[in-house]
């Protein structure tokens, strides 16, 4: 890699400057001379190797035995550093013959102390059993020995930063028993054993067998590399590519946290867009209309959901009940998620007019000849005006029919007293509620989920609901109730469901926070608030490291749990991805006026 080494004594430390070969011996320009630093200088303890400054250690003492994941902390530190694994193999039988001197001097010792009178000495015990028990498998070939050399490098900007490194390195491995040391006065051995050159010029070797040798391979790394998938970001320990497919684990869902500006709406978008190239369809329920200009550069379809509205969605419309399904299972459940809805717009219910709405919700089917045996493809749905008018005519139901009036006359009327008009037949469908008031978004959100349950019950595909600030929907024990029963229920009908929010407290104070996690097989934590990471800590049991991670992290940066893995994650998206998805408000403005420019041309 280098060209050579002219060396000058100097005090304590040799400086070595290394020169281009080019210049010194031939014109032609190298591949080494490229890589080469311009100047290196060797300390005591340490290498100034360019801007970086780079320590050496070798690993000199093991514990009696060593668990399989011993190294991963020291492989997933997030710091720069290079490992070098030195493996030389020994012939069994010449170790069978220092064994056996090593066992005989071993029985000696304990046979000695035995006549002096002395008490028994549990090492040497130990040590016998375990010298004899190894022997036996070197006989039966069931283990081999080597001896090994376990190098680290770490690099840093300065000292100081180096020495917090190695005190951390340090203070891993000796709190498992294993030791290392500085290679002073051999630092530059040191740095040129860990080059993949595979030269091993340090050769402090530990004699080992293949069992606790198995322990380093392959090494533990955190990593969620599959073979197929969407990328989702860089891996920030080891710059490996976080490549997973949701529909591959054994449910297909995802919660997403982070405070505003984090980057969570650019991360499910990036997702969404990858999504879509697999043969997927996705629904978004976008609450602030980030989703349109997507829609539009994809072909999707927008609907807007509002009181001035052209798009309209009747409550009271039928799924048509599936193969496994029958007319009546469709049919109660429809009345059930009415009696829900209904119990949003007035604000609660009792039990006793909860008893009659449900019995209303009947007979106003009833009205249009819809029951447990019609066949609901050919069937026009009531409407809530229907609904009112028979309301109105029960025992009891004048008060009821009151209250509901205001979604039936007037300025509220035009949003849910229409007849179903939009067609959701595409791979990607955006609902925006933006427009919508705060006292409707969450029957607006309740209305438009059942909506989009009911039509993908209708047909299996593999889909992806979006549901972008989750926290509106609970806020109302129906509709945080209907999403943890998306959760359960979707991976059925080939649905992966999407939960994202920056309302973190909110969600998790809510019953069904908790229970629709841990229905989520994937979790992805961006930069969170010192308000609530302690209890982001306790729900995922995060490290303190990983709490620090959180806080400290930048835009797009966080935590990436797929199973039973989690990793240090990045999102990032290409040129053209972030034309499409960006929520940056200078960037959008950028855009729009390059393409009012364009039209001026």
């Amino acid at each position: 890699m280098f060209g050579f080494f002219k060396k000058k004594e100097k005090n304590d430390f040799v400086t070595t400057s290394i020169l281009p070969r080019s210049i010194t011996e031939s014109s032609e320009l190298e591949l080494r001379d490229i890589l080469a630093p311009s100047a290196l200088k060797v300390n005591t303890k340490e290498l100034n190797l360019g801007e970086k400054v780079v320590r050496s250690f070798f690993v000199i003492s093991y514990p009696r035995f060593l668990s399989e994941d011993w190294f991963s902390p020291v492989i997933n530190m997030d710091k720069m550093f290079d490992i070098s694994i030195f493996i030389h193999p020994l012939e069994t039988a010449k170790i069978l013959r220092s064994f056996q001197k090593k066992v005989a001097e071993v029985q000696s010792q304990i046979r000695m102390r035995e006549e002096k009178g002395l008490v028994r000495d549990p090492m040497l015990d130990t040590a016998y059993g375990d010298l004899e028990n190894l022997r036996d498998q070197l006989m039966q070939a069931q283990e081999k020995m080597f001896e090994m050399g376990l190098y680290i490098s770490i690099y840093a900007g300065n000292s100081e930063d180096l020495d917090k490194a190695e005190s951390e390195i340090k203070s891993i491995l000796e709190s498992k028993l294993i030791y290392v040391k500085p290679a002073l006065f051999q630092q530059e051995q040191g740095f040129r054993s860990i080059l993949p050159t595979a030269k091993d010029e340090l050769s402090v070797h530990s004699k080992i067998n293949s069992s606790p040798l198995s322990s380093l391979f392959p090494f533990i790394s955190f990593d969620l590399t599959s073979d197929k998938g969407i990328l989702y970001g860089i891996n920030r320990h080891n710059s490996s590519l976080v490549l997973f497919d949701r529909f591959s684990l054994e449910n297909y869902n995802s919660v997403t946290f982070a405070k505003a500006g984090a980057g969570k709406s650019f991360a499910i978008k990036l997702e969404i867009l990858r999504t879509l190239m697999f043969d997927a369809e996705v629904i978004v329920i976008d609450p602030e209309n980030e989703y349109e200009y997507m829609a539009e550069a994809v072909g999707g379809r927008y609907f807007n959901i509002s009181l001035n509205s052209d798009h309209h969605i009747n409550p009271f419309e039928l799924p048509i009940p599936a193969e496994d399904e029958s007319t009546a299972s469709v049919l109660r459940s429809q009345i059930i998620n009415l009696v829900g809805l209904f119990r949003i717009m007035m604000g609660g219910l009792s039990a006793e007019e909860d008893a009659l709405i449900d019995r209303a919700i009947t007979e106003t089917y009833a009205l249009k000849d819809i029951t447990i045996d019609s066949d609901f493809k050919n069937v026009e749905p009531p409407l809530l005006s229907d609904f009112e008018m028979v309301l109105s005519g029960m025992e009891g139901g004048e008060s009821l029919a009151q209250r509901l009036s205001k979604y039936t006359k007037g300025t509220w009327s035009n949003f849910i007293n229409r007849p179903s008009n939009i067609d959701i037949n595409k791979k990607f469908i955006v609902f925006s509620i933006r427009d919508m008031e705060d006292e409707l978004k969450p029957v607006a959100m309740y209305i438009v989920t059942h909506y989009i349950w009911n039509a993908i019950r209708r047909e299996l595909k593999k889909r992806l609901l979006v549901i972008d600030e989750a926290w509106w929907m609970m806020k109302s024990e129906d509709t945080a109730s209907f999403l943890l029963s998306l959760a359960k229920r979707g991976r059925k009908y080939y649905l992966g469901l999407a939960t994202i929010t920056q309302d973190v407290d909110d969600f998790l104070k809510s019953p069904y926070g908790t229970p629709i996690i841990s229905n989520s097989s994937i979790q992805i934590l961006l930069k969170q608030s010192p308000t609530v990471i302690d209890k982001l800590q306790q729900v995922f049991n995060l490290t303190d490291e990983e709490k620090y991670l959180l806080l400290e992290s930048g835009v797009g940066e966080g935590i990436f749990f797929a199973g039973l893995k989690h990793v240090a994650i990045k999102i990032i998206g290409s040129y053209t991805e972030e034309q499409i998805i960006t929520t940056d408000p200078s960037q959008i403005l950028a855009m729009k006026k390059q393409k009012k420019d364009l039209e001026g041309k």
